[in-house]
């Protein structure tokens, strides 16, 4: 059994769609962030950066109980330990991979600015904004040249980049985000919206 302690954000809804394609069981933990429950000692032995999302796997390496948090780390770990949703071809991986760190250190980052500064600062900073919002264009860009010929991130195949980079590509209002203007990206989010494990994944906790 896995114990995955989350909220309702991008970053959160990345283990939870894994955790459902891989059809393992899991306890879901709500850690609300607005509520600053991030903080609580008990969480911070968990994920010392005190950030969601985290795991506890009680049958992790050597049969040991291991706690993990960041959620690529944990993308990986689960890919890993199931041997799913991470091709086993050293060339396809390595595109795997990439893409999953173009989420972690852009995609990710850069469009949660943008949220910050679009919805939750309590005073208007038009640079921020400006800066962000651009990025954020500039990031979609890069994601619609990539899915011009491919039915998911990496090719024909769903990947940890697809569980990585779709809730955050969810949240494109906050972005100021037209998808019209990116319809490889579009026709993507309409495939992943589709499918019934990321629909429930979508919906924890």
């Amino acid at each position: 059994m896995i114990d995955l302690y989350t909220w309702g954000t991008p970053n959160g809804r990345k283990i939870s769609i894994m955790l459902e394609a891989l059809r393992l069981p899991y306890r879901v933990h709500p850690i609300n962030i607005l509520e600053d429950e991030q903080f609580a000692p008990t969480f911070l032995n968990i994920s010392p950066n005190n950030k969601i999302p985290a795991i506890v796997d009680n049958e992790g390496p050597n049969d040991e109980t291991i706690n993990l948090f960041e959620s690529g780390a944990i993308l990986l770990y689960l890919a890993e330990k199931s041997g799913e949703f991470i091709p086993t071809d050293p060339i396809a991986k390595l595109d795997c991979l990439q893409w999953l760190m173009w989420q972690m250190g852009g995609f990710g980052p850069m469009l949660g600015q943008a949220h910050h500064f679009n919805r939750f600062a309590k005073e208007k900073v038009p640079y921020a904004q400006q800066r962000y919002n651009d990025e954020s264009q500039r990031l979609w860009g890069v994601l619609n040249t990539q899915l011009a010929d491919k039915s998911f991130i990496i090719g024909d195949e769903l990947s940890i980049a697809d569980f990585a980079i779709y809730p955050w590509a969810m949240r494109y209002e906050w972005q100021h985000i037209d998808p019209d203007k990116f319809p490889y990206v579009q026709a993507w989010i309409t495939r992943m919206g589709h499918i019934e494990f990321v629909q429930r994944g979508m919906q924890v906790p």
